[in-house]
């Protein structure tokens, strides 16, 4: 299989959460970045993070991942592309908000990529966690053969009713299974392969323009609400969770995958331990940040995780390992801090 060890590398969306993260990385280990915006407005805080790098990093504008073409000129001379664009967010009233551009962004940047890509080797393309997990009611431990009909099911039952998160769900299912069909369609013509990271919810310090906790992503979001401001019970702290990855263990885990021959033509999933709020809490205190009221009472030896992955392929694909709640919440109160957030 084709591997990526240097060279030219295309990041999608790079100026959000994941992506700019998954640039940094590779830029320190000596790649060339090319970096997708939808704007030039976009593209300015990038050029000022990234300014020591010099002619090593360069934006180039798509407004729209969508359109068929879009992505013609920005995958030129690429050696490899991680796609990491996609919309992340529970505030859509029709699923196509979300399920359009995650479906037509992805065909759109590898039919670029089938017909410009001449020098590219290796695509990897950011799915998620929520594309193989269902809800259930008893505990479970999902792998990578499984797949989130239960979110496609329910967005074509109820549409603009179902639930937020499953809209996010099926758009994450429904853009990886048509990169996947993708592929089988165009097995015979393509030069490179593709690589598919399946992570879970992600935290950690944020190298992107938040200039407001209003502004923060959605995980981030979450993570600010939950820890910092109290939004959850006793009850909940210690009840409810789910699986999660560090952000720049999931950009470790990108620049691995266009390096590992292994990795070529396979679907991983790229995650920590389970976890419970309180965990969270217990983290964030032990970096002296000021928590709201928790739980007392927990015990996270005794706690049941409803939810969680098998990790053995990223362990040996990849050769993974991750950071704790602890190290994550250090920086994460580092970052909160310089950004005047607490």
């Amino acid at each position: 299989m084709p591997t990526v060890s240097s060279g030219r590398v295309l990041v999608t969306g790079a100026n959000g959460y994941i992506a700019i993260w998954v640039v940094r990385r590779l830029l320190e280990q000596g790649y060339t970045v090319r970096g997708t915006v939808r704007s030039e407005s976009k593209a300015e805080y990038l050029h000022q993070s990234f300014a020591a790098y010099g002619n090593k990093f360069e934006t180039v504008v798509v407004e729209d991942i969508t359109k068929l073409g879009a992505f013609d000129e920005a995958v030129k001379g690429m050696d490899a592309i991680e796609h990491v664009a996609s919309p992340m967010h529970f505030n859509a009233d029709d699923p196509d908000e979300l399920i359009v551009p995650a479906v037509n962004g992805t065909t759109s940047l590898l039919e670029s990529a089938r017909v410009y890509g001449a020098s590219v080797k290796r695509i990897v393309f950011t799915s998620s966690c929520a594309a193989l997990m269902n809800v259930q009611d008893t505990p479970r431990v999902f792998t990578e053969a499984d797949w989130n009909e239960q979110a496609i099911a329910e967005v074509r039952e109820k549409g603009r009713a179902a639930a937020q998160q499953t809209k996010y769900r099926a758009s994450k299912t429904l853009a990886e299974r048509a990169a996947w069909n993708f592929m089988e369609k165009n097995k015979d013509a393509l030069m490179w392969d593709l690589v598919v990271i399946n992570p879970p919810q992600v935290y950690g310090p944020m190298l992107h323009e938040v200039p407001t906790p209003g502004a923060l992503n959605a995980s981030m979001h979450m993570w600010y609400s939950n820890v910092i401001e109290g939004s959850l019970n006793a009850y909940q702290l210690a009840t409810m969770g789910s699986v999660w990855v560090e952000v720049r263990d999931l950009a470790d885990a990108h620049v691995l995958a266009i390096q590992k021959p292994e990795a070529g033509g396979e679907r991983i999933i790229v995650s920590a331990p389970p976890f419970k709020w309180q965990d969270w809490l217990n983290a964030a205190r032990a970096c002296n940040l000021d928590t709201p009221p928790g739980n007392e009472l927990y015990d996270p030896a005794k706690a049941t995780h409803h939810v969680s992955v098998d990790t053995s392929k990223a362990a040996k694909l990849l050769g993974m390992t991750y950071r704790s709640p602890m190290e994550s919440a250090r920086d994460i109160a580092a970052d909160l801090k310089t950004r005047g957030f607490i």
